[in-house]
């Protein structure tokens, strides 16, 4: 029970959700923003939680992440208590409107892999996603504001009110690609200094950065 936990875990909550999103922020997120900072310092805390979880079944690889995240020091992971997470406030509420999150987003997941079978889309950045749901969902998508585009990992993200079953419409984007984030906007080129970059990336790497608020 406890390995398929912590299998799932890695492959389901960590792979296929939480790092694939992580990702945009870690490479394109300013080096010093909050960002990217915050983006580290959780995979830190996740890292030393994990290692140790591991160990008693993966003893090699949770040794070897011992010594990785400690300089090499010789002190066996084997000799470590438990890892204390820090309080991050985490409520029941947040858990469930996240698997509600989720749940839109593997049917986003659907309607991105039938445009790719088709040949409309090369791959989900190159997608403008519509969301047409009932109220509850559509607050509940409404929250994420501008960053329900990177939880779906898409260009651009627009939830609509309506009610009914949820409805999700999925679009190829005219505008350029960004040669450093992949996403297609209609800022790219607007600074003519860097004419092959959007707003967000000019800003990440020139400007104040970008904020970001759940993804």
């Amino acid at each position: 029970m406890a390995v398929q936990k912590l299998q799932g875990f890695c492959s389901e909550d960590l792979g296929s959700f939480y790092l694939d999103i992580l990702k945009d922020r870690l490479y394109t997120a300013g080096e010093s923003s909050k960002a990217r900072r915050s983006a580290q310092n959780a995979l830190y805390h996740i890292t030393q939680a994990l290692g140790r979880l591991i160990a008693p079944i993966l003893s090699f690889t949770g040794e070897e992440v011992w010594a990785t995240l400690n300089g090499g020091d010789e002190v066996s992971v084997f000799e470590q208590l438990w890892y204390e997470l820090p309080d991050s406030g985490l409520s029941g509420e947040l858990v469930s409107a996240w698997s509600d999150i989720r749940a839109v987003r593997e049917q986003v997941n659907k309607k991105l892999e039938e445009q790719r079978a088709a040949g409309a889309i090369g791959s989900a950045l190159q997608a403008e996603v519509d969301v047409y749901a009932a109220k509850e969902t559509f607050e509940l998508l409404s929250r994420l504001d501008d960053d329900l585009r990177f939880v779906l990992i898409t260009s651009r993200a627009n939830v609509h009110l309506r009610e009914g079953e949820l409805e999700i419409k999925v679009t190829p984007s005219a505008h350029q690609k960004c040669e450093r984030c992949w996403h297609y906007r209609e800022d790219v080129g607007s600074d003519t200094n860097h004419p092959t970059l959007c707003g967000r990336c000019v800003s990440n790497l020139f400007g104040n950065g970008e904020a970001r608020k759940h993804a």
